[in-house]
């Protein structure tokens, strides 16, 4: 890999944690405002979580190449 692929995979990977970060802080939020809503803020957080996580994993594939 070259330089600007590995400065690119690290914004990335950067990126990816910040949105994980604030999904998580603000399901957190809501569910200590909402407890009787637990269930659909965590299904909708692991929801979106993982499509985050697929679309940080494709691009980090994509640059790659």
């Amino acid at each position: 890999m070259t330089i600007p692929n590995l400065v690119g995979a690290g914004l990335i990977v950067i990126g990816g944690g910040l949105g994980l970060g604030k999904i998580g802080g603000s399901a957190m939020e809501a569910i200590a405002r909402q407890p009787e809503a637990a269930g659909k803020i965590q299904t909708a957080m692991i929801i979106i979580g993982a499509l985050l996580e697929g679309l940080a994993f494709g691009a980090l594939l994509l640059g790659k190449n």
